[in-house]
């Protein structure tokens, strides 16, 4: 039994999810946001602000915290390698310290999820940091509803997103308002020319009902003239795709938009 509780235990650190902490050196503070991230359950590797440090790293982290005392201009080689590899491998970045405007020349606010300026609460800090892993992290596949009449569309699109995300079908305005009431999605991709109840029809009804007025919407739409897409645009979706739109600049489009997203929740936190 000994032996049983100890095997899982250590599948359990194996499966845990990975934290970088990044400093200029690793004293006190790094030590203790590392200590702190460990207690709250992640496992965490620290390492100096050098690129001979940087290039010895190899894990899929969660999450990568940035540790400066100083101004960011000293360490330009360091933190365009630290950008590239965020935006690589979708990394989020948290940054701790008192030059953000120095650090924007580096790494682009867009990729910075939160700015916590020293002194910090390291507690408070961490507890920011895991939540919004705990929302946003790589290991939680965002929720997209998919509302088309056209199965061949539904399974398209399927098809082409299934890989970083959980999709939903639903080939009816109808359908899709029944699932909107008992789940929540993070985006409703959503046909705007249907049979009964159309996508206009779909997105006025969400934004009358409380419970999921706020859930994003894009429309797809095979009509690309001008005052189409100013019809489309006055009902205030956060976007449209063309049906005839490539499916790699598809996926784009939506990995943009969840990019984006998820710096306006990482500024919330600021």
């Amino acid at each position: 039994k000994k032996e049983v509780q100890e095997v899982q235990e250590v599948k359990e650190k194996e499966q845990r999810q990975e934290i970088l902490i990044i400093a200029e050196n690793t004293g006190f503070f790094p030590s203790t946001i590392a200590g702190q991230m460990s207690e709250v359950g992640y496992k965490v590797t620290i390492a100096e602000l050098k690129m001979s440090k940087l290039f010895e790293l190899e894990g899929t982290y969660e999450a990568i915290i940035l540790y400066m005392e100083n101004e960011a201009h000293g360490y330009a080689q360091e933190l365009l390698y630290l950008k590239d590899k965020a935006v690589e491998d979708n990394i989020p970045v948290f940054y701790i310290g008192d030059d953000f405007e120095g650090l924007k020349e580096f790494i682009p606010s867009l990729i910075v999820r939160g700015v916590f300026e020293r002194p910090i609460n390291v507690k408070e800090t961490v507890s920011k940091i895991e939540e919004y892993i705990k929302i946003n992290g790589r290991h939680v596949k965002k929720k997209i509803l998919v509302v088309d009449d056209s199965g061949v569309m539904l399974r398209s699109v399927k098809g082409w997103l299934q890989d970083k995300y959980q999709v939903i079908l639903a080939n009816s305005g109808a359908m899709a308002i029944k699932y909107l009431t008992i789940n929540r999605p993070d985006l409703v991709l959503l046909d705007y020319e249907m049979p009964v109840v159309d996508g206009s029809q779909v997105l006025e009804m969400m934004r009358t009902e409380s419970e999921f007025s706020d859930i994003p919407v894009i429309f797809l739409t095979s009509k690309n003239d001008k005052a189409s897409i100013l019809k489309v645009m006055a009902l205030k979706p956060e976007g449209y795709i063309l049906k005839n739109t490539p499916p790699e600049q598809i996926k784009k489009e939506i990995d943009d938009f969840f990019v984006k997203k998820a710096y306006q929740d990482g500024q919330s936190m600021m």
